[in-house]
């Protein structure tokens, strides 16, 4: 993949021409999407400040209605709820991300300690990931036998 971004940037980036076989290749990637990011992948990198951990929410809260529940503080760029994968149901705590760091730091003195859909909600600011990506376990096999000495 590293040769392929190598390859593309360099037929973008420095104006050489590719082969007409490689363009088969590059076809999956418009230079659009390599030189102008995206707004959200923007928020994304700029870090965490802007994306708010809400807890103890309702099992029957959705993501519209906690999308409407933060949007009097500002511009919600997107809410999610995490889902629990095999009951395909609510686990209790979703994220908020707002437009801005200001934004989100109303919304956390706001509704922290609020009543949403019944439950009380706690509201900070989302820290980041750490360790594995959320996948499964890496299986490592039955313990190696004790060697007697």
């Amino acid at each position: 993949m590293a040769a392929l971004r190598r390859v593309v940037g360099k037929s973008v980036l420095g104006g050489h021409h590719l082969s007409s076989r490689s363009n088969t290749s590059t076809s999956l990637i418009s230079s659009s999407s390599i030189l102008q990011p995206t707004p959200y992948s923007l928020i994304s990198r700029r870090g965490t400040a802007s994306k708010l951990f809400v807890g103890g929410l309702s099992f029957y809260t959705t993501e519209k209605g906690l999308s409407e529940a933060f949007s009097p503080y500002g511009q919600v760029v997107e809410a999610k709820i995490v889902m629990d994968r095999v009951s395909d149901r609510s686990k209790g705590f979703g994220f908020v991300t707002f437009a801005s760091e200001d934004e989100a730091q109303k919304a956390i003195t706001e509704m922290n300690g609020k009543v949403l859909n019944g439950r009380v909600v706690y509201v900070d600011t989302a820290k980041p990931r750490t360790g594995s990506d959320g996948g499964m376990p890496i299986a490592r096999g039955p313990p190696e036998p004790a060697a007697d000495h």
